[in-house]
């Protein structure tokens, strides 16, 4: 097992090296809005089974998707009237959406019929999806263990296991997004998070969230 490489996100040859890790089906991890993540191209089906590897993840459980602007999320799910009214004042920012997923996306990545999306709120993490494309991104960290908001944290459980982490200081945030179920005919919250059941029911217009 090689050692993790790390870089001073920002430096100038981070995005190559990046680029290049993920080229060859490989994982880099980085820092977010929340905590720090681990992540591989979209469409690499090999990727996204490092990335269940690397956590020992159950493979049950689908990998959300990062990308740098709504546009781009639009290419990965099928947005709606309430994903767009979410981004807009959400986005960037530590909210997950559940849309149906769009044809030819790895199965890997989900085995249901919808996929997590989300655009982060941090420089270095949209630089990457800016310049990289949309990318299967999941926490840094074994499954069970603790988050991560350091790239020193990231190394105490993943040394080894990643090629490439880029070190962005500590993550602004300390816990992982709200997650909103927005497949079906009413908007579920999955999982709570920084953004508050009453900030979203506020933008959905006031419907109560199931």
């Amino acid at each position: 097992m090689s050692a993790t490489r790390v870089l001073l996100a920002g430096k100038e040859d981070s995005l190559a090296a990046a680029q290049a890790v993920l080229a060859d089906g490989g994982v880099i991890a980085f820092p977010t809005d929340t905590v720090y993540g681990i992540g591989v191209a979209v469409h690499s089906a090999a990727g996204i089974e490092r990335l269940y590897a690397i956590k020992g993840r159950d493979a049950a459980k689908a990998i959300p998707v990062l990308a740098a602007s709504f546009e781009d999320v639009a290419e990965i799910a099928e947005t709606n009237a309430a994903a767009q009214k979410l981004a807009q004042v959400f986005w960037p920012g530590a909210l997950t959406l559940v849309l149906p997923k769009r044809p030819g996306l790895p199965q890997q990545l989900s085995a249901l019929d919808t996929v997590g999306v989300r655009v982060p709120d941090h420089p270095v993490a949209l630089a990457l999806l800016a310049a990289l494309g949309p990318m299967a991104v999941t926490s840094a960290n074994v499954s069970g263990g603790a988050d991560t908001s350091t790239a020193a944290e990231v190394l105490e459980q993943l040394e080894g296991r990643v090629g490439l982490l880029l070190d962005g200081g500590r993550t602004p945030g300390s816990a992982p997004s709200t997650v909103v179920d927005l497949s079906g005919e009413q908007a579920r919250i999955l999982r709570a998070g920084p953004i508050s059941e009453a900030q979203i029911q506020a933008v959905l217009g006031g419907e109560s969230l199931s």
